[in-house]
């Protein structure tokens, strides 16, 4: 939201304003992979090259981008998805596509269309994914010198030709050229109906409307008010505790300082309520995320299986996972706390099946040669060395947190999300600067604290 106001400040309303927010907020990825990637060549490759006699320009030719061609593409592919997930909130400064389609459909609150929307963000975002994925495991060919052009480029030239005779055959028959509204396949009036009669079964009623009273009531609301209640400095020093216990000094000093200015700004109330958004989410992502990472992680099926579902959840725009959550709960808090839920359970997820699964051999023959159980076993050995990694799930579905709290803006909620998205109906780039950067000092504090921590955590267990 940060970068759709000055875009508009300077190019007006409309699909310009949209590509340059999208441009802007994509770039820096793309210069983190390319500079790593370059960091990263290996220092025999650059002087066999020096001592080739390359220039320097022959040097980035041919050595350093060559050698860099992983993390490049990578960075390709995360400015792919970042572009995506861009979609639907340049849709709020006049960008046509189906962005501007799921705003005006879940406006009307038409839900089938909106997930008929959904479901088509969604299969171009899995596609342009497993494509630029495949990109980057694709190595290069290298043919003998004097191979025929056709040879060295038959796939490209099967590609063209299809192209140009679909193209031939588009001007002879309509329907190749375009599919039309009355040939459309929509079935969205259906799926309303089914969505409505889902909703309206006995159990599916009782178990959300259980679900909201308990957590809005029980829970999430006496925490939200507890939060609000603790005073501003006792807050800022508890938060500075936290990032001292885990991190050490410096992390506890930039606590301070980063939710001092926050709090200097004026929108403390607004980034608690915030904070809260973010803190629940987590701790239900956790509590749901965690068991089923450790289920998954007891067989290579079981963790191939749910790291393929983590990594297609992954690629969905994060504007998606509000359709389940509109469905399910309506326009309330709850439906706020689900949404985030559900995008940040992935990371929790993943990372934990990762760092159980990359646990020594060793480690856990140990463990079970001193007639550990499994539960002992998971807790005393696997646990204490995936920490670790797992905590760069926590990092990421933190962040992935404080990133949905902004999008689920749009279902009506107290926070910092909810000011900022109402700084794109007029021109107080002033406002949306400092909102935005409340949003990015409470969520660079975390992020340095648990970063810090795993390093430490890494360095002090002996591991890679």
């Amino acid at each position: 939201f940060t970068y759709l106001l000055p875009a508009v400040i300077f190019f007006k309303v409309g699909p310009t304003a949209g590509a340059v927010a999208t441009t802007v907020y994509a770039i820096p990825p793309m210069v983190l992979m390319t500079t790593l990637g370059l960091q990263k060549v290996s220092p025999e490759v650059v002087e066999a090259g020096k001592m080739s006699g390359c220039s320097k320009f022959q040097m980035l030719r041919h050595v350093y981008i060559p050698s860099a061609r992983t993390e490049i593409l990578v960075g390709v592919n995360q400015v792919i998805m970042l572009s995506l997930a861009m979609v639907v909130l340049t849709a709020f400064v006049g960008m046509p596509g189906l962005g501007a389609k799921l705003l005006q459909m879940l406006g009307s609150f038409k839900l089938g269309r909106s997930f008929e929307v959904g479901v088509t963000i969604v299969l171009l975002a899995v596609t342009l994914d497993r494509m630029s994925k495949a990109w980057v495991v694709k190595q290069p060919e290298h043919f003998e010198r004097g191979t025929a052009f056709w040879v060295r480029h038959k796939m490209a030239l099967i590609g063209l030709g299809l192209v140009v005779l679909l193209t031939m055959i588009a001007r002879e028959i309509p329907i190749f050229a375009e599919i039309g509204r009355g040939q459309d396949f929509s079935i969205g009036k259906f799926l309303d109906v089914q969505i409505k009669a889902f909703l309206d079964i006995g159990w599916v009623k009782a178990t959300t409307g259980f679900l909201r009273a308990f957590l809005n009531v029980q829970v999430l609301i006496p925490f939200r008010n507890f939060m609000l209640s603790i005073p501003t400095p006792a807050m800022i020093l508890l938060i500075a505790a936290f990032a001292l216990a885990l991190a050490g000094r410096r992390q506890a000093g930039y606590a301070l300082i980063f939710f001092s200015l926050v709090a200097l700004s004026g929108w403390w109330d607004r980034a608690i309520i915030t904070l809260y958004s973010v803190t629940s989410a987590v701790i239900l992502a956790a509590i749901i995320g965690l068991p089923v990472a450790i289920m998954a992680s007891r067989s290579d099926r079981g963790s191939r299986w749910m790291l393929l579902v983590c990594d297609t959840f992954q690629t969905f725009p994060s504007f998606v996972y509000l359709l389940p959550a509109i469905m399910l709960f309506g326009i309330t808090d709850i439906a706020v706390i689900f949404s985030i839920v559900i995008f940040a359970t992935v990371p929790l997820i993943r990372y934990t099946i990762e760092g159980l699964r990359t646990v020594p051999p060793e480690m856990t023959e140990a463990a079970d040669m001193a007639g550990a159980t499994r539960f002992q076993k998971l807790v005393n050995v696997q646990l204490p060395l995936a920490l670790p990694t797992m905590a760069i799930g926590f990092n990421q579905a933190i962040m992935f947190a404080f990133f949905m709290v902004i999008i689920a803006a749009f279902i009506g909620t107290q926070d910092l999300g909810q000011e900022l998205q109402r700084t794109l109906a007029g021109t107080d780039l002033g406002k949306n600067f400092v909102l935005g950067i409340c949003v990015s000092l409470m969520a660079l504090t975390f992020d340095l604290t648990i970063m810090k921590w795993a390093a430490d955590k890494k360095r002090a267990l002996g591991l890679p």
